[in-house]
């Protein structure tokens, strides 16, 4: 059976009450995200930690989010948040400054605790310096090693004490391959809020109900918008003049600034950026166009019909061919188990090709219907909310092993 389709539940052992996992106030926990969606879980993770131990310490690696939970951040995340091969080229020389810089941080804080967020190639190697410091390992979300580059799940089972992984189906993969893990379920489960009436959701926010509503998620790194943000705004010229009372909403990820995100939107296209209330932003769309990674599914929990885009250099995409075995790439896509929203890649994402899906999600009832169906069954696959306190709980567990 494909792992896709196997039904799971959440262990019993992250799954008992919070406060069964008490652990020694003096504990400092060390937490590493490089990506602004990683900052974002790390930021609510660190909450539903010091619901437990409200005297933990906590350093490491985040952005604004992590800052604000307060997390002592040694290392910027935008420092070191790259998509692709050649991506990762520029900045080689900011990465392995920032691994120097964690290394020392543990070595001479000595943590009880090292959570890893996401970001494998730059988490796996504090994994193995965390390990051999004797120091024990949570890997908080998965890298997609059943997508590519699977044999990463054997240099994950040696530096790491335990996945607690969020996908349904990532829970049997790792059993499989003999490494320990719990399905704690998804955290934006425990985030987004229900679903308001659409039209209603439009008109509080000030964005009328004359035309619809497109929403604009191109990515929290820099590369990605670059490359992302032309067939947007070209796609969203082309719908002003098919519908010219359209509105056009850009929730900006904490790690963007303003000032960056305007350098793509010409002068003549109007776009409100948006820096809070994503989800009621996406919630008041009609469609959206939205790169590839975890704002797919914070719109599909939002029931927000989408096409899934992405681009990276032409190497990256070239390499990518051929390590990744995914059919798709966008994850609520893969969490649905078919390709139930729209995916365009690389040479596919054009301005008229996206024009395209949207219209298609807007005006043809068989692609509404095929779209919904999709929303609806990401919601159903990714389960029960509490995954944060399920991560939490078992953190706490495991410094107590650790300590006993």
């Amino acid at each position: 059976m494909p792992l896709l389709k196997k039904r799971l539940r959440l262990k019993k052992d992250v799954s008992r009450p919070i406060s069964e996992g008490l652990f020694p106030s003096e504990c400092e926990i060390f937490i590493v995200a490089g990506e602004a969606s990683g900052d974002f879980h790390g930021s609510n993770l660190v909450r539903a930690l010091k619901r437990i131990q409200p005297e933990s310490r906590f350093s490491g690696v985040g952005g604004p989010g992590m800052s604000k939970a307060g997390v002592n951040i040694l290392v910027s995340s935008s420092d070191i948040a790259v998509v692709g091969l050649t991506e990762v080229i520029k900045k080689i020389p900011k990465i392995l400054n920032a691994l120097k810089t964690v290394k020392r941080e543990i070595r001479e804080r000595r943590p009880s605790l090292v959570v890893l967020i996401d970001f494998p190639d730059f988490n796996l190697n504090v994994a193995k310096y965390a390990k051999r410091s004797g120091i024990p390992v949570l890997y908080f979300i998965s890298p997609q090693v059943w997508a590519w580059r699977k044999g990463r799940v054997r240099t994950i089972a040696g530096r790491v004490d335990e996945m607690a992984v969020v996908l349904p189906f990532e829970s049997a993969f790792y059993e499989e391959c003999g490494v320990p893990v719990s399905y704690v379920g998804h955290p934006l489960l425990d985030i987004c809020p229900p679903v308001e009436n659409r039209t209603e959701a439009a008109r509080s926010l000030g964005l009328g109900t004359e035309g619809p509503v497109i929403g604009m998620l191109p990515g929290s790194r820099t590369e990605e918008i670059k490359n992302m943000m032309p067939a947007m705004t070209g796609a969203a010229r082309l719908l002003v003049e098919r519908y010219p009372s359209a509105r056009f909403v850009l929730p900006l990820a904490a790690t963007v600034e303003v000032e960056f995100i305007k350098k793509f939107i010409p002068n003549e296209l109007s776009i409100e950026i948006q820096r809070e209330n994503l989800y009621k932003y996406l919630n008041a769309c009609d469609a959206a166009m939205v790169a590839s990674g975890t704002a797919t599914l914070e719109a599909a929990l939002m029931e927000t019909p989408m096409v899934i885009v992405y681009k990276v250099s032409g190497l990256s995409y070239r390499v990518g061919r051929l390590v990744i075995k995914s059919p798709y790439i966008g994850l609520a896509n893969l969490v649905a188990g078919g390709g139930y929203f729209a995916e365009l890649i690389q040479h596919e994402l054009t301005p008229v090709r996206v024009y395209t899906e949207i219209v298609s999600m807007l005006e043809e009832p068989s692609v509404r219907s095929r779209v919904r169906k999709g929303l609806s069954r990401v919601r159903l696959r990714l389960g029960e909310s509490g995954a944060l306190d399920r991560t939490a709980a078992l953190a706490a567990s495991m410094i107590k092993k650790q300590d006993s």
